[in-house]
C-alpha cells in the first residue's frame, strides 16, 4: 500500500497534471480562462480575491523552501530547527489564514449569488473541496510540527521533503511518507488529487498570466467625433504610432 499511494499515485497525480494541460490547451482554448464572474458581484470580490491570492503565493513560497531547500543547506548557514520553525510560523500562519479567509469568501460569494453560482462547474465545486483541505491540513502540520508534541516533533525536512524531491528525481521512497504523521500523509494525498484535477478546473488561468501587457504596443483610443470630421483629418501624431499607419493617414 505505501508503494502505491506514495509511489504510483505522485506519478499518475503529475501525468494527469502534464497531459491533462495539453490536452485541455489544444482542444478547449477557448475554455482556458477563470470564468471571470465580476460583472455580476464585485464588492466581496475585491475582498476575497487579493486575500486569497496574495495567501496562496505566499503559501506557494514556504512550500519551496521547505520542500526544494535541503535541510543541509539552512545547517550550513547556521539556522537551527528552533529559528527555521519560527521563521515558518511568522510566515505560513498569516499567509494560511489569508489563503483560507479569501477562499471562504469566494465561496460565500459563488454560493449565494444566483449568476455567479450558476457558471460554476460542478468540476470547480470539488475543486474547492480539495483546495481548502490542502491548506487547513497544511496549516495542522505547521502548527502541531511547531508548537504541539504531535509525531514527536516530526521534521518533515527529513522525511516529507527528501520524499517529495526523490519523486523528481525518479528515487521516490515510500518508506519516508510510511513514517510521516497522518497529517502529513492526508496532505500530500489532498494535493495529488487537486493537481491531477487541476487541467478540468479554473485554475488553468495560473498559467496565463499577462506577461504579453509588459510589451505590447498602447492601444489608441479615439472618439467618434473624430471620425465624423472626416477620414482626412487626424489629430497630433503620437510617438507609438507605427510607420505605416501615419502614412494612411
Amino acid at each position: 500500500m505505501s508503494t502505491v499511494l506514495w509511489v504510483i499515485v505522485p506519478y499518475l497525480s503529475l501525468a494527469t497534471f502534464v497531459i491533462g494541460h495539453i490536452w485541455r490547451y489544444r482542444y478547449d482554448k477557448f475554455g482556458w480562462t477563470t470564468r471571470s464572474s465580476q460583472l455580476y458581484e464585485s464588492r466581496l470580490l475585491r475582498i476575497g480575491s487579493p486575500l486569497f491570492h496574495f495567501g496562496i503565493l505566499g503559501v506557494v513560497i514556504g512550500h519551496v523552501i521547505g520542500l526544494v531547500i535541503p535541510k543541509l543547506w539552512t545547517d550550513f548557514l547556521g539556522i537551527s530547527d528552533e529559528v527555521y520553525h519560527v521563521i515558518a510560523l511568522a510566515g505560513g500562519i498569516p499567509a494560511g489564514i489569508a489563503a483560507l479567509v479569501g477562499l471562504a469568501i469566494l465561496i460565500y460569494r459563488r454560493r449565494t449569488n444566483g449568476p455567479v453560482f450558476s457558471v460554476t462547474t460542478t468540476n470547480d465545486k470539488v475543486m474547492y473541496v480539495f483546495l481548502a483541505a490542502v491548506i487547513v491540513f497544511g496549516m495542522w502540520n505547521t502548527v502541531a510540527g511547531s508548537l504541539l508534541e504531535f509525531g514527536g516533533h516530526y521534521n518533515y525536512r527529513e522525511g516529507v521533503s527528501p520524499w517529495w524531491r526523490g519523486v523528481f528525481l525518479l528515487q521516490p521512497d515510500a518508506q519516508l511518507m510510511a513514517e510521516a504523521p497522518l497529517g502529513f500523509k492526508l496532505h500530500a494525498l489532498a494535493a495529488m488529487i487537486l493537481f491531477a484535477m487541476w487541467p478540468f478546473t479554473r485554475l488553468v488561468h495560473v498559467f496565463s498570466a499577462p506577461v504579453g501587457y509588459l510589451t505590447r504596443p498602447y492601444i489608441v483610443y479615439r472618439s467618434r467625433d473624430d471620425h465624423r470630421r472626416g477620414a482626412g483629418i487626424s489629430g497630433p501624431q503620437r510617438g507609438w504610432d507605427k510607420p505605416e499607419l501615419k502614412q494612411r493617414r
